[in-house]
């Protein structure tokens, strides 16, 4: 990715405010910049010239000098308050556009796990110190040089051609260098998207590892991607450090010959003491900004590489999305499915009408495609074959969501207005959930863990049909609901089902017989379908 990708200002207009005010802010900066180098040289010329510390002179040049410091530090923190709190904004703004667009996505368009947690994390943390200091470095590197150049043009021409002429070698040496750093920065990511994937598998996997005594050997494989990570940051680090050394010195000569070239003016007297301290002052302001886009782009260089990965995602993204009609007829038409790198056909020409308010049974045997079909009517699949025609879905899978928070949180999760407290206790008891969950200390408002922790397989299942109850959709799919239910439980669930099923379109996946005689239709995979 380049420094500033075109790309950031149309999928961020945040980023175009910003530009513009850290724009104005350096533009004040270096004429900030070009007093202080005045200021300084007059206070100097007044020292030589009066000797006295009261001279009127001297005092004078001071208070100027004084002025001119107190606006540049208010300029200075005016710049990193301003260039911190755009930092914020612009990577909250990109995570909350990078979760809409995968959200938005069906799930075959989703990054892997890994990619996406660490982009979503870490990589959009990193783009904060990429716009508080990089952009800002880069803002004052366009503006101060020009600006110190054209004053110093006006104070001696011979020290402005030095300028010129020395201060293109530090961009070209910090793109030569930069470069290398850029390949050492890819690698860098590369290695930490493989670590976060590990270690997020292991995580999820943990439970079954230690059940068969595996957790142990899980460490070493750690270790090895964890020293694999380490090692691509130090040489990321090397190489930074050594291009920080490399413009440091560069800097340092060039203004060093222009200091020297003044000095020996001003020992034959062809050169005012004034406008030459003026040159020597200014000289660092010209290459100084150029230095900083060297050091904070080393310090950005995981926010310029996770900034480039996230535009790629969202330049994925339609142009415009434009709310779905809702059809007049549900279901398929011929819809088949395979899994992306796979010839493994799951969903084979499946053919399926669904009423306006009804109840369709889905059955088979496992591995045929049960869930899938129910991902391909939620949108979150897209058919290799075949058309799905459905409105906005509810789908409650096998293992349905639950957030850390309170009961009434995860019942009206997804809700645009959530119902009042009655219309919560009845479609808690409709499926024969209330009694057990008044006796929970806080009622509605009683705390739940991650994942639903502090209640049974069997309460999470029917708290997930609970809020299919209360959510406004007019298609509702349901797999396996009581595959975690006793007898009596499922019995409430399914009379709940088929109620539901008076007024909305309910698909449910399931292997119960009781639940199959109640549906108007049955579709089996598999085999015959009816």
């Amino acid at each position: 990715m380049r420094p500033i990708d075109p790309r950031v200002f149309q999928a961020l207009p945040e980023a175009r405010r910003i530009m513009a005010g850290l724009g104005a802010l350096g533009v004040a900066l270096g004429v900030a910049a070009v007093a202080q180098a005045f200021a300084v040289s007059a206070v100097v010329v007044a020292v030589v010239r009066f000797g006295m510390p009261g001279a009127p002179g001297l005092l004078t040049a001071l208070l100027a000098l004084a002025a001119v410091f107190a606006v540049r530090a208010t300029l200075g923190a005016l710049n990193e308050a301003y260039a911190a709190r755009a930092g914020i904004r612009v990577s909250a703004a990109l995570r909350e556009r990078l979760l809409a667009r995968w959200l938005a996505a069906p799930v075959d368009r989703m990054p892997p796990p890994a990619t996406a947690s660490t982009l979503a994390t870490q990589g959009v943390t990193s783009v904060e110190p990429y716009v508080a200091r990089f952009l800002p470095a880069m803002v004052g590197a366009v503006v101060l040089p020009v600006f110190v150049v054209v004053t110093i043009v006006f104070l001696d021409w011979v020290s402005a051609l030095i300028v010129v002429l020395t201060v293109p070698l530090l961009p070209v040496f910090a793109a030569l260098i930069g470069r290398a750093t850029q390949d050492h920065t890819e690698r860098r990511w590369q290695a930490l998207t493989a670590l976060s994937g590990h270690f997020l598998d292991v995580v999820r996997g943990l439970p079954t590892l230690v059940t068969y005594g595996r957790a142990e050997r899980q460490a070493e494989s750690i270790r090895t991607v964890s020293e694999a990570h380490r090692a691509a940051t130090v040489r990321t680090l090397r190489v930074a450090f050594l291009s920080s050394a490399a413009l440091e010195l560069l800097a340092t000569i060039s203004v060093a010959i222009v200091a020297v070239t003044v000095g020996l003016r001003l020992t034959y007297g062809t050169m005012e003491l004034g406008a030459g301290l003026a040159c020597i002052l200014l000289a660092p302001e010209a290459y100084w900004p150029i230095r900083r886009v060297g050091t904070e782009y080393h310090a950005a260089a995981d926010g310029v590489a996770a900034l480039g990965a996230a535009l790629d995602e969202l330049a994925d993204a339609p142009a415009g999305v434009s709310a779905p009609a809702i059809p007049t007829r549900f279901g398929t038409d011929g819809v088949s499915y395979r899994y992306p790198g796979t010839e493994r056909v799951v969903v084979d020409d499946v053919t399926l009408l669904l009423p306006g308010a009804g109840l369709v049974t889905v059955t088979g045997p496992s591995g045929v495609g049960k869930s899938t079909l129910l991902e391909l009517l939620a949108g979150l699949r897209e058919p290799t074959a075949g058309v799905v025609s459905a409105p906005e879905a509810h789908l409650v899978g096998q293992r349905p969501l639950l957030v850390t928070g309170s009961l009434r949180t995860n019942l009206t999760l997804g809700l645009d207005t959530p119902p009042n407290d009655d219309a919560l206790w009845s479609a808690l008891d409709e499926v024969g959930l209330g009694d057990d969950l008044r006796a929970l200390a806080g009622g509605l408002d009683a705390p739940l863990g991650d994942d639903g922790f502090g209640l049974s397989a069997g309460q999470r299942a029917r708290l997930a049909l609970a809020r299919a109850i209360l959510s406004e959709a007019a298609l509702v799919l349901l797999d396996e609901p009581t595959a975690h239910l006793d007898d009596r439980s499922a019995g409430l669930a399914h009379n709940a089902i088929q109620r539901l099923a008076r007024t909305r379109s309910v698909v449910v996946v399931t292997h119960r017989p009781e639940l199959v005689e109640l549906a108007d239709a049955e579709v089996r995979l598999g085999g015959d379908r009816g």
